[in-house]
């Protein structure tokens, strides 16, 4: 969704509601695939005839009707995570299914604003000095700060913590059990081994009983990838990573530049 479907401003634009519309109208399915949880995307996309949802980075797929794929964290993973965050008093939220817990700042961050606002942060800018001041004045320092919370009686699908690029190894040392993927320098999604936006899509492909060859997928980031990879058409936007559009079948403009609808004419689903 940031920086695919929303601008730079956080809005979809006229011009993509219409085709969303019009693709609809036509017998396509239409959906999202996205790292953010089911509740943070509903009331965006609630005027909007979408078909599909995979959330929480693949970990929950579903339609409007049913629920077709859930895989929360095993205990194991989660007692990593947990013992890794409350170890380097770490910033980090726990995503169920309905809503989320744990740090204020992490949940902050991952609002609307801050998320439009750090698109706009330079990639070279350091995370260290900011984390470390984060990690001093952090509530978090209070021993066993996420073994308490409620939310653990519930299934966890996803878990976000602050973590820069440079933590990536020790990240995958400490976290045998997960998979780590990553949407900006600054933060991580911790999902359950195996898991990735592609696996979800390879659910709802066989839950509407079509090949992933008919299936054109938009994206902008790292977490993109596989997906883009693995779908008919992979289109990266004008303003996705380097990475990304060079795995990509097609380049189109940017977010703010109605690339999604200029991908579409190109493929001739839209008319001009």
């Amino acid at each position: 969704m940031d920086g695919t479907l929303l601008t730079s401003r956080g809005k979809i634009a006229k011009s993509t509601k219409k085709a969303i519309e019009a693709l609809h109208n036509k017998g396509i399915f239409c959906g999202i695939s996205t790292a953010r949880t089911p509740a943070s995307v509903a009331h965006i996309l609630k005027d909007l005839p979408f078909d599909l949802f995979i959330t929480c980075n693949g970990q929950l797929v579903y339609t409007k009707e049913r629920m077709i794929y859930a895989k929360p964290f095993e205990q194991k993973a989660l007692d990593e995570i947990i013992g890794y965050a409350d170890r380097y008093s770490r910033q980090m939220i726990l995503c169920a299914q309905t809503h989320t817990q744990g740090s204020w700042t992490m949940r902050f961050s991952q609002s609307g604003a801050l998320l439009r606002f750090a698109r706009f942060i330079p990639y070279w800018f350091s995370i260290r000095p900011m984390k470390r001041i984060l990690q001093k004045y952090s509530p978090n320092r209070r021993k066993q700060r996420y073994a308490n919370l409620a939310i653990l009686d519930e299934p966890i699908y996803q878990c976000v913590m602050l973590s820069a690029e440079y933590e990536t190894e020790k990240l995958i040392a400490a976290l045998p059990h997960c998979d780590i993927k990553r949407s900006n320098p600054y933060s991580v999604d911790l999902v359950p081994k195996g898991s990735s936006k592609l696996v979800g899509l390879h659910f709802l492909s066989a839950h509407l009983d079509i090949k992933l060859e008919e299936v054109m997928v938009f994206g902008d980031h790292l977490n993109d990838i596989e997906i883009l990879q693995g779908a008919g058409v992979g289109v990266a936007m004008g303003n996705a990573s380097t990475k990304t559009k060079q795995i990509a079948d097609y380049v189109t403009q940017s977010n703010d530049q109605e690339g999604i609808v200029t991908a579409l004419k190109y493929f001739q689903l839209m008319n001009e």
